[in-house]
């Protein structure tokens, strides 16, 4: 086979081994490049002889003089360029070769490799080499300096593997390790190997003495294991005097920049000191590339660049506005936070967390913020991420390390005040890599982050400038110690009014220009937008009915390219009949079913009849919320209670503790006292293949139970929420806005709910609280005479004047 001769300096490539190899020489680049071009990426790698020239021999005559002619052929797995002139090739050791001949291919050399093959063993052979093995590990074993090698080789039962293996990580005279790769029997050379360990357990064995035995550690370490394989292309002693000016020409560019660069002290001490390291070593070495990563990396960072803030309050307030809908709680805390920027310059940036579900515009609130402000803006997705290092960074120990995600962000703004958004930051997870939210706390906490310490850099950097922004759908997912350095602000999700409003504002004028119909008379009726919002979306945000709409329009745009094309051949269009007549395309209701489909949804006219055994509850989700149907019948049976529905432990305690409720208050409804042991009770929640779960159903189960055991029917404009106690307390439970949202959505007319909710109905539209009549409650004896049938109920309930506070339409 013919292949790219890549000739190695002061090293010996072993197959069954991996590394990197620096590559730097104009030949051996353009020889890495062919291996990259070819199906198999293979490359011949040979040693140089003592006192070879720079590039294999200038005559045809000499070149088998200049490096040996058993080498090993391998393939390049990964290829990384670390800087203009050199680039890091991985690459595996396939098998062992021998160069037949030379081919010259003008900018590099090109060998006709001869693979060799390994003698078969004899069967004595085989035996001898087994037990060989056996001591080989034994031996590895009892050389302390040996035990990371003796960890790594312990799965290597191969004599061949094993001995190249060996080979390559002792640090051997370069002729015997050449003598190794040139023996093809296993064997052998795993007895040359064995023999090599003997060498040096006999000579730990001799030292004495604590200081002797600390030098000798240190020799033996220095001793055992190798350096990091070198390509022999990092221009040490060869280097050409043009060279060596450019590197020194790099160097004093280095030292400007520092000198002249705003950073830290400590910042600025450490990259001197790098720096002087980096002059003491050769320039092409991975070792140099690594401090001049470094170095670049000190002097990339913005360690005082700063945008200047933009204090005009009326200006972001409009910005705000231009951008998004609603948020008053959100615009109000931006505007304040500007405010104490006017008055005082010192005042630290706040760290934010926008709650709610999909669609409300958490992230692209983060982007007005930033065009309100003045700053620049960086975002950062969390989700998915479970290493600790994507935040904090990696040691410089480790091959490839860069600085966590916060700092190169920093970078890209190119300013150490940017508005930073972490986006997703409760779908993060943990493993043995370390958890990810645990080193957020450092960056998201205003005490401490004005000292972040990156573990790449190990320098203190000041993050007290950042508005971090983060968002998440829930809060389940983050730590206490991460909420409790962050102000919590929740988005609900909208009215049907307030998607109405951002559909005309925002998402109809956006998906026409994205189709490209600024110049089309397009127009979508509002009660189109009505019909895409009920028949169409289901959803607390407007991310779906953004799809929607564009779909309207992508469906204009097709009829309006297409239009002449089919007015010559007489085809009809897809819109309908009268759409797009002189030029104008007006989507009404009729049209949608033509342009999207028929509805998606189905809007059901609520049952107006009171049921028996059948109560509304309320509850939330991570889109919103919705309206729960609990249905409950008595048979016949022995005492038995069946909960169906898919429910989570939490709802099925609910359910087993309102069971308890209603026979605790047997006497109030003048039952039996032994009623429960006569029936069997099923209460099931519709829509069994979904999951649900929560305490907020408890007073729901309850009254649908009264209902079933008493016959007396619950109303049907009544939806309820609240957790229930044995005793029949009702305490206060989570998603106010967003149940009542779905109360209104779903036409209920009436709402019963804890008394200690009240603080969250601030927030609810004042529209949304003139159509409902909230009833605040205490007790579940309330919550029954707020449900039943009027007339029934009292004779059921004989309980003396209600305590239940009734919301009424003036200021609520």
């Amino acid at each position: 086979m013919v292949l790219p001769l890549l000739p190695l300096r002061n090293l010996v490539f072993f197959p069954h081994t991996e590394g990197l190899l620096p590559v730097g020489r104009a030949r051996s680049m353009r020889a890495i490049e062919e291996a990259m071009a070819s199906a198999d990426r293979e490359i011949f790698l040979s040693s140089e002889r003592p006192h070879g020239s720079q590039e294999p021999g200038a005559a045809r005559e000499s070149r088998l003089e200049d490096v040996f002619a058993v080498g090993t052929i391998v393939k390049i797995t990964n290829l990384t360029r670390v800087s203009a002139r050199m680039v890091e090739a991985h690459v595996v050791g396939v098998a062992r070769g021998r160069i037949t001949r030379f081919t010259d291919a003008g900018d590099h050399h090109r060998v006709d490799v001869e693979m060799l093959e390994e003698p078969v063993l004899s069967s004595d052979e085989i035996e001898r080499t087994k037990k060989r093995i056996d001591e080989t590990h034994q031996v590895l074993e009892q050389l302390e300096q040996a035990r990371v090698l003796a960890n790594d080789f312990r799965s290597a039962v191969d004599p061949s593997e094993l001995a190249d293996r060996l080979a390559a990580a002792l640090r051997l005279p370069l002729g015997e390790k050449q003598r190794a790769l040139e023996e093809l029997s296993a064997s052998a050379r795993l007895e040359m190997m064995f023999q090599t360990l003997v060498g040096l357990l006999d000579r730990a064995r001799s030292q004495s003495g604590r200081v002797k035995a600390r030098r000798g550690s240190g020799a033996h370490d220095r001793a055992l294991v190798s350096r990091r394989p070198s390509s022999g292309d990092d221009l040490g002693d060869d280097a050409t005097p043009e060279e060596r000016d450019e590197f020194k020409s790099e160097l004093d560019e280095l030292e400007s920049r520092i000198e002249s660069k705003a950073m830290s002290k400590e910042a600025k001490v450490r990259a001197r000191r790098e720096l002087r390291k980096l002059r003491m070593m050769a320039p092409m070495s991975a070792e140099a590339t690594v401090v001049r990563n470094y170095l670049d990396w000190i002097l990339m960072l913005p360690w005082s660049t700063v945008t200047p803030d933009k204090t005009d309050i009326e200006f972001a307030e409009t910005v705000l506005d231009e951008d998004h809908y609603g948020l008053k709680t959100v615009k109000d805390r931006i505007l304040e936070y500007l405010a104490v920027r006017a008055l005082s310059k010192n005042g630290k940036a706040p760290i934010l967390c926008f709650v709610g579900p999909p669609g409300v515009g958490k992230t692209s609130l983060a982007r007005s913020i930033a065009r309100a402000t003045g700053k620049k803006f960086v975002r950062q997705s969390l989700g998915g991420v479970r290493d600790e290092a994507e935040v904090r960074g990696h040691r410089r120990t480790y091959i490839g390390a860069m600085p966590g995600k916060v700092l190169q962000m920093l970078k890209k703004a190119g300013a150490s005040n940017p508005v930073f958004l972490l986006d997703e930051v409760d779908k993060m997870s943990s493993d043995f890599r370390g958890d990810p939210a645990s080193a957020l706390l450092e960056a998201l906490d205003p005490e401490q982050n004005v000292a972040f310490n990156d573990h790449y850099l190990d320098l203190d950097y000041d993050l007290s400038r950042v508005m971090f922004i983060t968002t998440a759908n829930s809060l389940v997912g983050i730590p206490p110690p991460l909420q409790d350095r962050m102000e919590i602000i929740r988005l609900a999700g909208y009215t049907d009014d307030e998607k109405l409003e951002i559909a005309k504002r925002y998402l109809f004028k956006k998906q026409r220009e994205a189709c490209g119909l600024g110049g089309v008379d397009v127009e979508l009726s509002e009660a189109a937008l009505k019909e895409i919002i009920a028949r169409y979306t289901r959803e607390a945000g407007v991310r779906g009915l953004e799809r929607e709409i564009g779909a309207v329009c992508r469906k204009v745009a097709k009829e309006v390219v297409g239009k002449e094309k089919r007015a010559a051949v007489g085809k009809k269009g897809a819109l309908p009949k009268g759409m797009g007549e002189g030029g104008r395309f007006l989507v009404n209701v009729a049209a949608l079913r033509a342009l999207l489909g028929p509805p998606r949804f189905r809007v059901e006219a609520r049952d107006t009849r009171d049921q028996v055994g059948v109560a509304t509850g309320l509850a939330w989700t991570e889109v919103g919320g919705e309206i729960l149907t609990i249905e409950v019948t008595v048979m016949p049976g022995k005492g038995k209670l069946i909960v169906t529905g898919k429910l989570g432990d939490v709802m099925k305690e609910s359910a087993t503790a309102a069971m308890s409720y209603v026979r605790s208050r047997a006497h109030v409804f003048e039952w039996a006292k032994d009623f429960y042991q006569r029936v069997d009770v099923h209460i099931h929640v519709p829509e069994g293949a979904t999951p649900k779960d929560g305490p907020s159903a408890g007073i729901t189960m309850a009254t649908s139970l009264v209902s079933a055991l008493s016959k007396i029917p619950v109303r049907n404009d009544v939806a309820m929420t609240g957790e229930i106690t044995l005793r029949g307390r009702v305490l206060p439970v989570g998603g106010i806005k967003e149940k009542l949202l779905a109360a209104h959505r779903e036409g209920i007319t009436s709402v019963v709910m804890c008394r200690d909710n009240e603080k969250d109905l601030v927030d609810l539209p004042k529209k949304i609280r003139r159509a409902l009549r909230i009833t605040l409650v205490s007790h579940m004896d309330d919550v029954l005479r707020a449900a039943l049938v009027v007339g029934a109920r009292q004779d059921l309930l004989r309980l003396g004047t209600p305590v239940t506070g009734e919301l009424e339409d003036a200021g609520h």
